[in-house]
């Protein structure tokens, strides 16, 4: 039988658990970040949730979290209906409770992020961002231990050749899935799709970056020739559970 762990507050739009499912993150329409925390085993309210930590980060919404990689601590990024991107992590000073503080932004009014994900790529933290002019940057962690200094590794838009006949691009939403199937020690892909004003941009294409030319390529186009250019509203990787071959959904 399902049991309730927790009623949410009212305004909350968009909600995601850790790797480990043992803590939720939650954004709402007035930009507050919440975190709640399963409960101890040994605890008479066991299996249910207790907040943790609240915290204004936006003016406006927050329209989806996402948690890093575990290997980096407790850390979530956090996208509001603006486009700007915060990276709060959890930190402990001495004896004081803990605390959740704001590391890195990303994004501005002139170039909206509209979706990140986070992977490993040769034992590197990397962050993908999908913008609102169509563009795609991967951004690299420099020190493990400071989630304040990334450098951006590269920058393109989601084309399969140059194109310098469509006018300015103007997207809505974008969806970035990074491959589960490869690990640590190898380049990892994604895949992307937008909802933009500009066909070419639309189709989801696998992108994988090329260590000999060092520089990232489009090795898949996910589209029929029918589709003419159909806005993308979400992709996914299908998990890896010892099938051959990879799969992915749009």
């Amino acid at each position: 039988m399902a049991k309730e762990l927790l009623s949410l507050d009212n305004g909350t739009i968009c909600s995601s658990w850790n790797y480990s499912d043992t803590r939720l993150a939650t954004g709402s329409i007035d930009g507050t970040l919440s975190i709640f925390d399963l409960r101890d085993s040994t605890s008479s309210t066991s299996n249910s949730l207790r907040s943790t930590f609240k915290t204004k980060v936006h003016e406006g919404n927050i329209v989806k979290i996402v948690w890093l990689l575990p290997e980096y601590g407790d850390a979530v990024a956090c996208i509001s209906a603006d486009g700007i991107v915060s990276l709060l992590e959890e930190i402990v000073e001495d004896s004081k409770p803990l605390q959740w503080k704001l590391c890195k932004t990303f994004g501005s009014s002139a170039s909206k992020v509209l979706d990140v994900q986070f992977g490993i790529s040769l034992s590197r933290l990397k962050m993908v961002a999908a913008y609102s002019d169509g563009h795609v940057r991967v951004f690299e962690l420099l020190d493990p231990l400071e989630l304040t200094n990334w450098q951006l590794q590269a920058e393109f838009q989601n084309v399969i050749e140059s194109v310098s006949s469509f006018g300015k691009a103007l997207s809505l939403s974008a969806s970035i899935s990074l491959n589960p199937q490869k690990g640590g020690s190898q380049e990892s892909s994604f895949l992307v799709g937008f909802n933009s004003n500009t066909p070419e941009l639309n189709s989801s294409k696998v992108w994988e970056f090329d260590q000999a030319h060092q520089r990232w390529l489009p090795v898949a186009e996910l589209a029929l020739s029918e589709d003419k250019g159909d806005q993308v509203y979400a992709v996914a990787w299908a998990p890896n559970i010892g099938r051959c071959g990879k799969w992915s959904g749009i």
